[in-house]
This record gives C-alpha cells, structure tokens and sequence, in this order.
C-alpha cells in the first residue's frame, strides 16, 4: 500500500519569479518555463536552502500527495491545486507524522531572518500576476530616465519611465516587473528578466497616460541595472510581469501604513503615497515613513519627499555616513520613536512594510521586538497575527 508523500510546491501567484530559489538550490531541483518556476519532486531532498532567500513566501508551500505531481503540470498552473483527498493512507499516518515534524524543524530554523509566508491586505485590489512572460515580453518605450542622487554622488540611483504605448499592462502598487537585458550570459544563455518595483501607481507616472515608473540603482557589475540607468529616451525594452500578489496597498482609507525602507526600497512605498495623494488624501489613515540611505545626497526622492504634508505623510529620514556625526540606521531612530511606533503596533489598522537590503531586516526586527515588549506583548505572535491578517509584508533583497 503507498503511502502519502509530502510535496514541495511553489505558489504560482504569489511568486515574482525572481528566480533566486532556483540558483540556490544545490540540487537543481528548482527550475522554471515562460510561466512558471516549480520544484522537481525526484530531485528534492528538503534540505530547505530555498526557503530564506524567497522574499515573497511563496517558496514554502507543500501538499501531501499519492503521486507526486510532475514538473509538466506544475508549469501549466495558474494556481495551486487544492489538497487531494488520499488513497492508500492518511495525514495521521505515523510515517508522514514524523517526516512532517522533521520538515516543520526544518523550516522553523530556514525562517530564522526570512519574511514568511504573507497573505494580501483583506481591502486590496485583486492584482494580474504574470500576464506577460519571458517567452512573450511585452516591448515598451522609454519616455524618460532622470538621475535622482547628486551628480558628484558615490551613488547612481535612476528614475526610469516606461509606456506601454497602448497596449495593456495592469501592475498596481507593490508589485514588481521584469527586464529583460539583451544579450546572453557566459555559457550562452539568455539572461533572465531582473525585477524591480513599480515606484508609481496603478494609473501611472503621468495619470491615465499608461506608463509605469522604475527607481534603479546601478550596480558596478549589474548586467540588468548598467542597462536600464544607461537607457535613453525612445529606446525600446522587454518587459514581463507583473508579478506579486500580497505585497499591496490596502484600499481601506483608514488603515494606517508603518513603511520601513532603505535605498531602492522606497519604490514601492513611493508608489503607495502617490496612490493615497491621488485618492483618499488628507481622508487616509496616515503614513509613517522610516527612510534609510547614506547620505542626503544618495537618498532617492528628498526633494519630493519634503513635500508630501505631514498630515499624509511623517517620513524620518535618516543617514549613516553624515560628515562629524554618528552612524545612525532605520532602527536606531525606530527607538528614539518608539512611542509612534507602540501607538502603530496598538492599533489593528496598522500594516506594516518592510523593503530594502537584507541586512536591514535583523535590526528591525530585534527593535519591533523591544517594543512589543515594553507594550506585555510577544512579537513574534504580534507578527503572525499581523501576517495573517495580511497586514506585515517584508521584501528584501
């Protein structure tokens, strides 16, 4: 009599086909079509090294199984089948009993540091996930790339606008598209679609004018990155996407938005606050910003930034290489504002997001915890209930 298996699977619509799990797999037992990445269930062993470097969650999810499902349906699917009913045992099965133990052990230290699995916002718009591929781009048109740090800066981070002349291309805020960089790599292959998020919202850069905008740092060694900052107006570039469906803005105008984010990760929240001016204004809950970068002149959007009303928006910007001052991070001014942060953590409209390097995350973390503490509450139970409530979300990169 078989007994039933238990099956690595990856969500197909919360993936951002970022493809990192496949390149960290030491088993390639990891791989992907124009449509899908899945996980070759012959090639598996669990050894979960894919599971922390997912930034969206969708890597860890998992079905018990007669039959394994093949790499050939995994790659048709638009989502994940439901659980099978099973023949031949059972979930209290003494055998899948301790294999699934032995997984879950693995998975709670594969977590350690990783942003988990995350639902969308309840209030969110339904987003389009995938609608355009690596075998079938879509080609959009460069209608600007404008420098946003100073030009003797250490660092190069672009503004980039791409139209879509016409054709559609529904991404909202929060998720991310693919370029494609022309060429391929050094054994010959295609390069991948790297992804970036949209830094406008859903009705665009310009409203109703169908572009999209991308905030892009270029990297000394970055295939993708020296690409697009080098752009020029009128070029044309291959797009996928647009991919992710839980990193989103909520639609409830009450609900209060807590964004922690260095760099480039301010794309998206970025997008978010453009997205509240346009449509609740002074009406919105509120919008708490913790804004890390080196230097005022490394820190994409100051200008713009300092403009945005308070009442809409609180950002505390704060730099780590100031001439004759300290280094200070994003959770080093979390606790000096600790009491806005307690008050955020208190209230049950509060979502919470997290973008930027992955190094941030650690020092965030351990400073949330320190004052959920200070309020009797345990923050690793805070942030499950935040989680599935759809309201905690962590990309890092």
């Amino acid at each position: 009599m078989n007994k039933p298996l238990k099956q690595h699977l990856i969500d197909p619509e919360i993936c951002i086909r970022c493809y990192t799990c496949e390149m960290t797999c030491p088993l390639e037992a990891i791989e992907h079509d124009d449509n899908n990445v899945v996980v070759d269930a012959s090639k598996c062993n669990f050894c979960m090294d894919c599971i922390p470097v997912c930034p969206t969650g969708s890597i860890d999810e998992w079905r018990i199984v007669n039959e394994p499902y093949s790499v050939d349906e995994q790659l048709e699917w638009q989502e994940l089948p439901e659980q099978e009913e099973l023949e031949g045992g059972s979930s209290d099965d003494a055998d899948y009993e301790a294999m699934d133990d032995a997984i879950a052990a693995l998975l709670a230290d594969a977590h350690k540091g990783a942003g988990g699995k995350a639902k969308a916002p309840a209030s969110a718009a339904k987003p389009t996930i995938n609608m355009y591929t690596i075998g079938k781009p879509i080609e959009a048109t460069v209608q600007g790339n404008y420098r946003l740090t100073a030009d003797g800066a250490e660092t190069d981070i672009r503004h980039v606008i791409l139209t879509f002349d016409g054709q559609p291309f529904p991404i909202i805020e929060g998720q991310t598209l693919g370029i494609i960089p022309p060429g391929t790599d050094a054994d010959g292959k295609a390069y991948l679609p790297r992804l970036y998020s949209a830094s406008s919202p859903r009705d665009g850069e310009r409203p109703n004018f169908g572009n999209v905008s991308l905030t892009v740092k270029r990297e000394e060694h970055g295939v993708a990155s020296n690409y697009i900052c080098d752009l020029k107006t009128g070029d044309k570039v291959n797009v996928t996407g647009p991919f992710g469906s839980t990193f989103l803005l909520p639609e409830d105008p009450d609900a209060r938005l807590l964004m922690i984010c260095t760099g480039t990760g301010s794309a998206p929240m970025r997008a978010f606050t453009m997205r509240r001016q346009r449509t609740v204004g002074s009406k919105s809950g509120g919008m708490t910003m913790f804004f890390g970068a080196r230097s005022p002149d490394t820190l994409p959007y100051f200008g713009p930034l300092n403009k945005v009303p308070q009442s809409l928006l609180h950002t505390y910007m704060v730099f780590s290489r100031l001439p004759d001052a300290p280094k200070e991070y994003v959770q080093d001014r979390m606790v000096v504002e600790q009491d806005v942060i307690a008050a955020l953590l208190q209230d049950p409209k509060t979502h919470i997001y997290i973008c930027g390097l992955r190094g941030m995350e650690e020092g965030v973390e351990k400073t949330l915890t320190n004052i959920a503490e200070s309020l009797g509450e345990q923050w690793g139970a805070l942030r499950d209930i935040m989680r599935e409530d759809g309201r905690y979300h962590v990309e890092t990169y």
